[in-house]
């Protein structure tokens, strides 16, 4: 059974850091390309990074700059390291997996097929 399994969110200040995990089973996690998304109460979700096999990167504009996402698959292993935090990424953070078309990272949430359950992260002002 495909599971991924998120971990690390928290409370943080203002210009605070966290870094979530996302340990991945049940499948051959480094044939997959991995996203976070996130999404805040009144708000749609929204893509954050995203990751292909080739470990190149996206990100929304919101984060660029402040966010780095990175995977390790040995370990099975996907994580976001959020710096210089804002009240306005305060939100639940998913993390998503699906097969790699080898075209680059997405962050469109409706082409990944897997999903954990999430993270809570909030930013305090």
């Amino acid at each position: 059974q495909v599971q991924l399994v998120e971990s690390g969110g928290g409370s943080v200040q203002v210009g605070g850091s966290l870094r979530l995990s996302c340990v991945a089973s049940g499948f051959t996690y480094s044939t997959y390309a991995m996203g976070w998304f996130r999404q805040a109460p009144g708000k749609e979700r929204e893509g954050v990074a995203a990751i292909d096999t080739d470990g190149s990167t996206k990100y929304d504009v919101a984060v660029k700059g402040r966010f780095t996402i990175s995977r390790d698959n040995a370990k099975n292993t996907l994580y976001l390291q959020m710096d210089s935090l804002k009240p306005e990424d305060t939100a639940e953070y998913y993390c998503a997996a699906e097969p790699s078309d080898g075209l680059g990272p997405v962050l469109h949430g409706v082409w990944y097929s897997y999903w954990g359950r999430g993270a809570q992260v909030t930013v305090s002002s």
